[in-house]
């Protein structure tokens, strides 16, 4: 969840207003939104004539708003000047929803494929055994059902070319019958939810 911008960073962003241009508080904004602690503290700091602090504390101020804005997805530009405070520098105010309504999809896109995720089912198939055994009283067939899933991994957590793992697993007729009914419920309730 992102945090609610604090007053202290509403003053940290008023240090925008050294910047020699709209554009570079442009590409201020775009360092702002992926900084992560580290990188850009420098330039940042000797492009606005700031020390390295205000610099660290304007990067931090400015991905805090931007992801503030992307969490609750503010997307018109009443809902973003509601954010600032009334004591903000209106012209300041004006040209930070600009840019955040600019690019505000593009973040949206970016923060989504960075994002987390489970492995995805790539493929799947199956086959009905029959086990058998015998000793001298009696002779035994039980039916059971292989499944095989090939499984790919998340791409954010291992590279651009995510391996793929296969899962074969021996189920019972009982826990199949298990198994279908667990999935029949949740293909009704992905109808529900779809439907709405």
């Amino acid at each position: 969840m992102a945090a609610p911008v604090t007053e202290e960073q509403f003053t940290a962003l008023q240090l925008l207003l050294k910047a020699p241009s709209k554009e570079a508080v442009k590409q201020l904004c775009q360092d702002g939104f992926s900084w992560r602690g580290t990188g850009s503290v420098e330039s940042t700091a000797s492009s606005l004539s700031i020390t390295a602090k205000e610099a660290q504390q304007l990067l931090g101020a400015l991905h805090s708003l931007s992801h503030h804005v992307l969490f609750h997805g503010l997307s018109s530009p009443e809902q973003l000047l509601a954010v600032f405070p009334d004591t903000f520098h209106p012209s300041l105010k004006n040209l930070l929803t600009k840019i955040l309504l600019e690019h505000s999809p593009t973040w949206r896109n970016e923060a989504l494929s960075n994002q987390i995720s489970l492995p995805q089912l790539v493929d799947m198939d199956w086959r009905v055994d029959i086990k058998t055994a015998s000793d001298s009283v009696a002779r035994m067939a039980v039916p059971t059902c292989l499944v095989q899933m090939k499984v790919q991994d998340d791409p954010c957590l291992c590279g651009p070319r995510p391996g793929v793992s296969t899962v074969t697993v021996e189920l019972s007729k009982e826990t199949l019958e298990t198994m279908l009914d667990g999935l029949g419920r949740i293909r009704d309730q992905l109808s529900t939810v779809a439907s709405k």
